[in-house]
């Protein structure tokens, strides 16, 4: 059984929206840190926002204002809504889960996170 499973990833133009959904089967991961991560070709991984077990969350600069992560804790799944999409927001964006309870979710160190789902992509045209 997968943990983690991302949906919702596909082509749009710049200025669009999508929204991504992963579903935690099976898992208690809903109870701590979740995060998305994204890695563009030839890029280092990233992490963009992140939301802990009480609701708090936090973003990368790139996306703030544009992006809104959230959860729903009854259905087991994470979303990520992302709007006034760019090209640089291309990437494969992975749904991750820590272990541990954390104030605020730690976007720059990605060894937190244990549980990785398998990506789903997302591309922006000009």
């Amino acid at each position: 059984q997968v943990p983690l499973v991302e949906s919702g990833g596909g082509s749009v133009q710049a200025g669009g929206s999508l929204r991504l959904s992963c579903v935690a089967s099976g898992y208690t991961a809903m109870r701590y840190c979740m995060a998305w991560f994204r890695q563009a070709p030839g890029k280092a991984r990233e992490g963009v926002a992140g939301i802990n077990w009480s609701g708090y969350t936090t973003y990368a600069d790139s996306v703030k204002g544009r992006f809104t992560i959230s959860k729903d804790n009854a259905k087991n799944t994470l979303y990520l809504q992302m709007n006034s999409l760019k090209p640089e927001d291309t990437a494969l964006y992975y749904c991750v889960a820590a272990s541990g309870y954390y104030d605020s979710c730690p976007l720059l160190r990605e060894g937190v996170y244990n549980t990785w789902g398998q990506g789903t992509q997302v591309t922006v045209s000009s």
